[in-house]
């Protein structure tokens, strides 16, 4: 059974809305823990759309499962990063104006500086994973970054309006999930995971951990939660 990882920004989003104390990412947080989640996901943009850095802290110490952070690889970023010490650290590539993260990190066209920044994560004893497309190219480089997890963006098979071409995207999913377990890479996936889509990428037997966040948190608008997140694990196992 793979594990859950529920991303909470969108609380933060909806907080700051109205630059309000509420609702809180906190608690929402342990909120999902109480409902089965395995690990807790935030993302800190540069530009601090949704997610504080007073939120990153006093996630750190109140998950108890593990705390993942999302991040560009600025030299910011990357010192609060080993300031705060999450249990993951996951490079993203990020655009201010875009509404969420548009594709995979490229990280065959950055591999040096790159290579810089995870030899920086690893020495503050900070796992790190590489958000990328599911391309052979991309998860050789992830091996030779010494990446611990690859994240496989699966936002184009979700977004997929054709059965044929989204049984093309999971087959390029499967394809590179496999080839990174081959190289001995930790696989997670993530983007545009949602409760029917589900269904399909629970097959790719490689995949040890989903990263959620948007439609748990709409779904957790309705009905709670807790709630929410325990759906989507009996999706998952």
């Amino acid at each position: 059974m793979a594990r859950l990882a529920v991303n909470v920004d969108h609380i933060a989003t909806v907080r700051q809305a109205r630059l309000a104390k509420e609702p809180d990412p906190v608690t929402a947080a342990a909120l999902a823990e109480l409902g089965g989640a395995h690990g807790i996901v935030v993302h800190l943009r540069e530009d601090r759309r949704h997610i504080q850095d007073r939120d990153v802290a006093i996630l750190r110490e109140t998950v108890k499962t593990k705390l993942n952070l999302e991040m560009a690889a600025t030299r910011e970023i990357v010192e609060i990063a080993l300031k705060i010490k999450p249990d993951v650290a996951t490079l993203v590539p990020e655009k201010r104006q875009e509404l969420t993260t548009e594709g995979g990190l490229d990280v065959t066209a950055f591999e040096t500086p790159l290579k810089e920044v995870v030899a920086s994560l690893h020495g503050g004893g900070i796992a790190v994973s590489l958000f990328v497309n599911p391309d052979a190219k991309h998860i050789k480089t992830a091996h030779r970054l010494e990446a611990d997890y690859v994240e496989l963006h699966t936002g184009i098979f979700s977004e997929a309006r054709s059965f044929a071409r989204r049984q093309e995207e999971y087959e390029r999913i499967v394809t590179a999930a496999r080839l990174a377990r081959k190289l001995g890479i930790g696989v997670h996936a993530g983007h545009g995971v949602d409760y029917q889509n589900i269904f399909w990428l629970r097959n790719v037997t490689e995949v040890e951990e989903f990263s959620i966040g948007h439609s748990i948190i709409a779904r957790a608008v309705l009905v709670g939660m807790e709630r929410a997140v325990r759906e989507m694990l009996e999706l998952v196992s």
